[in-house]
């Protein structure tokens, strides 16, 4: 978004983005609390949100470390003893619904890891390092994965502190899963479920925002 942007507090549909998502986790019945991983300094934003936007669920915050990974592993350590389940949400993804974070918790309660996910529908090149094709990617087998992504709380505790024994970086919560050899289970979106990560995201998530909230 550019330098000294904080996207999550970028205004869209009447809300701030982080808001948005933040309301649909609230509002999702199989969701008991919430965990929100924050920048130090940020607190009093994250609880003025809660009081203007009149969110019913406890909620916790907890400072975010130097990687995602540190940042999920902080919040693991807030999670309330006695759960079973963890959904793991991008604040930047406003546009989740309700079916799509109910059925990876179902699915993460059968198989014990779960991604939202959609088929990859472009068709896809690999390129030799610069600008040329290298060769073509069959795309029946991809998957563009986002979140939430879903566990068993004992699963992504024993995943991400292997990636921390090993001292690893991993891009998302699964490719720690991968790691100790935990299955996946991919939960395909019907509905559009972008994250705003440039300026060009802001228009088409401000279209999706309105219609799902009438």
């Amino acid at each position: 978004m550019g330098p000294g942007v904080d996207k999550l507090f970028l205004e869209i549909a009447g809300r701030p983005i982080v808001a948005h998502t933040w309301a649909r986790f609230d509002a999702a019945p199989m969701i008991d609390e919430l965990v929100l991983v924050v920048r130090e300094g940020m607190q009093a934003e994250f609880h003025q949100l809660a009081a203007e936007h009149r969110f019913q669920k406890p909620y916790r915050l907890v400072v975010g470390g130097k990687e995602r990974q540190d940042s999920v592993w902080n919040g693991l350590q807030a999670v309330p003893a006695g759960c079973g389940i963890v959904a793991i949400q991008d604040g930047a993804r406003p546009c989740t619904s309700r079916a799509v974070i109910e059925a990876t918790i179902q699915a993460a309660l059968e198989m014990g890891a779960a991604v939202a996910a959609q088929r990859v529908t472009d068709t896809i090149k690999e390129s030799d390092g610069g600008t040329l094709v290298a060769r073509h990617i069959d795309r029946s087998r991809l998957w563009a994965v986002q979140t939430p992504q879903t566990f068993r709380v004992e699963v992504i505790r024993r995943a991400l502190a292997a990636v921390r024994e090993r001292g690893l970086l991993v891009t998302d919560d699964t490719a720690a899963c991968e790691l100790i050899g935990q299955p996946v289970r991919l939960v395909e979106g019907r509905e559009p479920n972008p994250k705003a990560t440039a300026p060009a995201d802001l228009p088409y998530l401000g279209l999706l925002l309105e219609r799902m909230n009438g």
